[in-house]
């Protein structure tokens, strides 16, 4: 009987795992976090963050490290399993995760901050700050829900319908700046032959989604599922009934909104509102 081979201590998490393998290369040749940003570019405390999990890195250095250290594609495909990983994501979005990554097509009805999807990492930073969110693990946070946006790249990319009401549009950040990318991120976003935009008057009043942030996910096997949140916790819903009655009333909604053309002109008049920087 062959012998059983021993199984390591090793995280079976993806994130975890990949933390702990760019950790162990350094440490076992005997390097500083100064001596590797010296031999292969980077600074030294992308290095720390890295091995401590505060961030997975970009593709870029991790390539440098895997050339470096004579491992091939090791690290590489470990953060690609990192970047995709739900358990990075609180355990209420989890599930979501997994049948967002698996649905053919997408609906989302946005009552007051970008979907998810097109939010760029300006946004998202800021989102996060003002909310429950410890300064530990921030830029975790940041990463995780910014790394989403690759759902709809590709050739293979699912197609997205979002309805933004105008409240969306007319809460900026703080950081103009930052504020300025993402409307400018929507205008391109717009155009994508997968995605539309259509963007809810104000002026039509009250409507059945008025209170609520609702997404809706067509899976490959034809059922289609419906996740609502708000800032305190999301709910996944499967229940035949009560999807059908959120898709009427999304339906409704989208009767009232503006075409994709009107949409995108609007958003593009709402970046021209946006203040100019003072020059320095």
């Amino acid at each position: 009987m062959p012998q059983r081979v021993a199984v390591t201590a090793l995280s079976h998490e993806p994130r975890k795992r990949f933390a702990e393998e760019v950790k162990r290369l350094r440490t076992e040749r005997g390097l500083s976090l100064r001596d590797l940003s010296k031999v292969v570019g980077w600074d030294p405390s992308l290095f720390g963050k890295m091995e401590r999990g505060g961030t997975l890195g970009g593709p870029e250095v991790v390539q440098a490290l895997d050339q470096y250290y004579g491992t091939g594609r090791m690290l590489l495909i470990l953060w690609e399993l990192a970047t995709g990983d739900p358990t990075q994501f609180k355990e209420q979005y989890r599930r979501y995760m997994v049948l967002e990554a698996e649905a053919v097509s997408l609906w989302h009805y946005a009552a007051s901050a970008p979907p998810g999807l097109l939010q760029t990492d300006g946004y998202i930073r800021e989102a996060l700050a003002v909310g429950w969110i410890k300064s530990h693990e921030l830029d975790q946070q940041v990463e995780a829900r910014g790394g989403r946006r690759k759902l709809l790249e590709g050739e293979d990319a699912p197609s997205f319908r979002a309805v933004l009401s105008e409240a969306v549009l007319r809460t900026p950040l703080k950081d103009l700046r930052a504020w300025r990318e993402q409307l400018e991120h929507l205008a391109e976003m717009a155009n994508r032959p997968n995605i539309t935009i259509q963007v809810l008057p104000l002026s039509v009043g009250p409507h059945g989604l008025m209170n609520t942030a609702v997404k809706f996910l067509r899976l490959s096997d034809g059922r289609t599922v419906a996740y609502t949140e708000n800032d305190l916790r999301g709910e996944l819903i499967e229940e035949n009934a009560s999807v059908e009655e959120l898709q009427r009333r999304y339906d409704a909604v989208r009767d009232l909104a503006l075409s994709p053309a009107e949409s995108r002109t609007f958003i593009l008049r709402m970046l021209e509102e946006v203040p100019c920087e003072p020059s320095t």
